[in-house]
Order: C-alpha cells, then structure tokens, then sequence
C-alpha cells in the first residue's frame, strides 16, 4: 500500500469535482473501478450501480452544473487498510445549477471508498448529499 498513491487518488478526486461543477464527467468517470461493482449516490437521484449505471448518473449529475469553483474541501476522516480505503469530507463549491444565471453556493458531505487494484487507487463507492447541518427529526420523514 502506498500512502502517496491514496494521497493522488484523493487529490483527483478533488480535480474531478472542479471538472464536474463545470459540466465535465470525465474526472470521475476516470476515477471509479472498470467492473459491475462500483456503486453511487448523489443528490440528483438514487444509487446507480455497475459501471455503465454509473457513467449515465455522473453525466446527468454534470448537466446540470455550469461555471463552478470548488471553494473548498474539509477532510473529515480518512480509514486505510491494505487495499481498502474510506475517505469522508465536505466539498464545497459554488456553480449555476438546474440551467439557473445565478451562482450559489453548495456543500455536500461525501463519503469515498477507494480499492487498491494493480497498484492504483480507483473509487469503488461516493455518496454525496447536501445534509452539511442539522436538521430536525421530522424532515426526514416523507
């Protein structure tokens, strides 16, 4: 295991967010493992699922984004084992979403599960959702 390859998989992860703001999928799409196992949830619908659910999911999360910054990315927890590693953060950015002419301001609390295969970090799981405070029992029920 080498910490510095987990350290660059992360850090891609974060050029794939400031691409992603922008419209571009490709980032992420670069990142994840090329089987049927990878999974992701993000807020613009629920889980996809294999690699092929995944790539339709990240492209349609990226239409709806134009002219983003990432503002910035807190590490919250990072758990590495030999060839398994969950990293949890919140990202932050600013983007015109949903076809809108106004920026506004977005954070998401992210979870990343990486898995070392041949000597490289790729993302196996991200959920991400925009629950960055609290909230009061009764608006989770719907």
């Amino acid at each position: 295991m080498s910490t510095q390859s987990l350290d660059s998989a992360i850090e891609a992860s974060h050029g794939a967010l400031a691409a992603i703001v922008n419209g571009d999928p490709s980032g992420f799409q670069a990142l994840y493992v090329e089987d049927e196992t990878p999974t992701l949830g993000n807020p613009f619908g629920p889980f996809a699922h294999g690699l092929q659910g995944v790539v339709e999911r990240l492209s349609g999360a990226a239409s709806n984004y134009q002219d983003g910054e990432v503002t910035g990315v807190e590490l919250i927890a990072k758990y590495v084992s030999d060839d398994l590693a969950c990293v949890v953060e919140v990202e932050s950015y600013r983007a015109k979403v949903g076809g809108s002419e106004d920026m506004v301001s977005v954070s998401l609390r992210v979870t990343s599960v990486f898995r070392l295969e041949r000597g490289n970090w790729k993302l196996v799981h991200r959920h991400a959702d925009p629950i960055t405070t609290p909230r009061p029992a009764a608006s989770i029920i719907s």
